[in-house]
């Protein structure tokens, strides 16, 4: 296997790693085995790094296992990212499917460690029994069983196949950590999103799904009776749903602003768009319209065509939010038909062609309209960004990136950002020559266009092929300067892009010249310290490069550095020493200055309670810190 070759399984093991890093939270249900899993592939990552300082050739074994390691790494990140976002009754109830995953891939990775030999790698001793432990781990993990999900599903089928027992429902509501109505809705979207993309097998338990779901919100319909609504009029003492928008115990919600129809101020029954974007009820616009206004009433923009479409979108997202509040949603003779249109996921319904003809035309108003409808359609519903694609949307919508209408162009962008959410759609943006238009939109739209289509190159970068695309593109200066100017949402997602851009090594070099070490210092030493975390990701990624380690070197950095490792995070500590140790390993001036500020206790400290990385940079800079004394020492003895 070519060297080249090496080095891009290298780069793959590596992303990897650090996205798996990021995924921090786990469903409930099955947390000790995502926990455990995560625990052992972090420890696995010193390893990539100190296989990236080999400059000798990899043997053909061990190339062979370190691709196959990749391909269970790869394995590993898509079920934690499953087990991260994924519904906790559907966990417990594919109990024995998801538990079969863990354990095939605990055998992978066992079976991938156990064929590299490691003794013929040029790698620490420490590091190599590290490895042999976690190798070890897998090997018994994939032996045993947790009887707590065998418990849960005992629990599932009682509640199940009995009348609902109180006690019971609370004992395991309490189990999956649902405490309320917000945690009941996230459940339910949940729920609802992995039984759309389900098999047909699976979808012969929904029923079972469902029953439970609903027997916790009568559950919890029922506590919410007695402990909040206890002694007053207006609530029904049985439990039973009250229309929302008559209800005068719903005024004790929050209704979200978004819900609420700019004229009356109430929430929507029959929430329509008009021309401009623009959502209002129905028969508050129709009597704005009747009166004779041409006008917007929230934006005072004047309308290129009085046409109103249904915005079946907002109703789906208004019903689900009166479901899991335990309200009645508002219906009116209509309702019914848009919440099916909406659950269907029916883009057809609201006149895809009719939008898509509007996009192609030349009036600036019909492209606004369009741009703005799709930009909706595309916010909430995986299947609406297909089918909008698939319609040919993303061309014409690539032509109003360069329109002059500031308001067309962010409808623009931000429409073609919630395509790209879904992965099989990224590759049609690239090849349609979006990259262009995003960032032309990125140098010269409004702030909120910016900030858009930094989200943009956000979600593209995620993909590995296309991180070379986007850094020769030339959007990393207009990235960095966003980095600058733009608002707290701006600069968190032109931080991300350039970390996924990073991760390209020959994109280090045109971030370094276009300017970002310093603002990422400046970062570090803002008050209040928002973005400490992802100017550190960056700066560490920038360390390791010639130009990145020189300017960084030139800063009087060394002290907040070590500031970090001592206070930090341990995510920033583990950054902030992984930067000291490219900057302390190629000058004594940094090793002496960062003594001077009392960095070896921190290191200590770090060296036995960090994170697997932090614990090698900390063991670095510790070995730095014996030989230079060891040195010094030495100058002493022969004086």
């Amino acid at each position: 296997m070519a060297d080249g070759e090496w080095r891009a399984i290298l780069r793959s093991l590596t992303e990897i790693a650090n996205e798996i890093l990021e995924i921090t939270e786990f469903n409930c249900v099955i947390k000790k085995p995502c926990r455990n899993l995560s625990r052992r592939l972090r420890i696995l990552t010193p390893l990539f790094e100190e296989l990236g300082e080999i400059k000798d050739l990899i043997s053909e074994v061990n190339m062979k296992a370190l691709a196959f390691l990749k391909d269970s790494m790869e394995k590993a990140k898509d079920l934690l990212k499953f087990s991260s976002r994924g519904s906790k009754i559907y966990m417990v109830l594919q109990r024995e499917q998801i538990i079969s995953e863990f354990r095939e891939l605990e055998g992978l990775f066992e079976q991938a460690l156990g064929g590299v030999s490691f003794g013929k790698l040029d790698i620490s001793s420490e590091l190599k029994e590290q490895i042999e432990l976690v190798c070890a781990q897998f090997g018994r993990a994939s032996k045993r069983l947790d009887a707590s999900h065998l418990e849960l599903y005992e629990d599932f089928s009682f509640i199940y196949n009995h009348t609902s027992d109180a006690n019971i429902l609370q004992i395991l509501c309490k189990k999956l950590e649902l405490r309320g109505a917000q945690d009941l809705k996230q459940e339910s979207l949940a729920l609802e999103k992995m039984c759309i993309n389900s098999t047909g097998d699976l979808r012969e338990g929904m029923e079972e799904m469902y029953m439970v779901l609903k027997k916790y919100k009568e559950l919890l319909q029922a506590e919410d009776v007695v402990f909040n609504n206890s002694g007053s009029d207006d609530c029904s003492p049985t439990g039973q749903k009250i229309p929302a928008y008559t209800n005068v115990c719903s005024q004790k919600l929050a209704i979200p602003d978004d819900f609420r129809c700019p004229i009356s101020l109430e929430m929507m029954k029959d929430p329509v768009i008009i021309s401009t974007g623009q959502t209002y009820e129905r028969a508050c616009i129709k009597q704005w319209l009747e009166a004779g206004h041409r006008t917007c009433p929230k934006t005072r923009q004047i309308l290129s065509s009085t046409s109103i479409i249904p915005n079946y979108v907002l109703v789906s997202i208004i019903s689900n939010w009166c479901e899991a509040n335990n309200m009645e949603p508002p219906r009116n003779s209509i309702t019914s038909s848009l919440n099916n249109a909406a659950s269907s996921c029916s883009v057809e319904d609201v006149e895809l062609d009719n939008l898509l003809r509007k996009l192609k035309s030349n009036n600036i108003e019909d492209q606004r309209f369009a741009a703005a409808n799709l930009r909706l359609l595309a916010k909430h519903n995986s299947c609406n960004r297909l089918r909008i694609a698939e319609a040919g949307a993303i061309p014409p919508l690539n032509n109003l990136l360069y329109a002059n209408d500031s308001l067309t162009q962010e409808h623009a962008v931000t429409a073609i950002l919630n395509l790209s959410i879904r992965e099989n759609i990224r590759g049609s943006i690239m090849s349609s020559g979006s990259i262009l238009g995003i960032l032309h939109v990125l140098e010269n739209g409004s702030m909120e266009a910016r900030e858009n289509a930094a989200a943009t190159f956000s979600v593209l970068s995620s993909v590995e092929e296309y991180r070379m695309t986007i850094g020769a593109s030339g959007a990393i200066p207009a990235l960095v300067i966003l980095l600058s100017e733009g608002r707290h949402r701006g600069k968190v997602d032109a931080a991300r892009a350039l970390f996924q851009i990073c991760i390209y090594q020959r994109n280090k070099g045109r971030v370094v010249r276009a300017g970002a070490i310093p603002q990422l210092v400046n970062m570090l030493l803002q008050n209040g310290g928002e973005m400490v975390g992802e100017a550190l990701a960056i700066m560490a990624l920038l360390a390791s490069h010639p130009d990145g380690k020189a300017e960084l070197g030139a800063l009087d950095v060394v002290p907040t550095l070590v500031e970090l490792v001592a206070n930090g995070t341990p995510r920033n500590k583990e950054n902030a020493a992984a930067v000291l140790a490219h900057l302390c390993l190629g000058g004594h001036k940094h090793l002496s200055q960062a003594l001077t500020h009392g960095f070896v206790n921190p290191l200590l400290d770090l060296a036995e309670n960090g994170t697997a990385r932090a614990k090698l940079k900390a063991l670095q800079l510790l070995k730095l810190v014996e030989e230079t004394h060891m040195q010094s020492d030495g100058q002493i003895s022969s004086n």
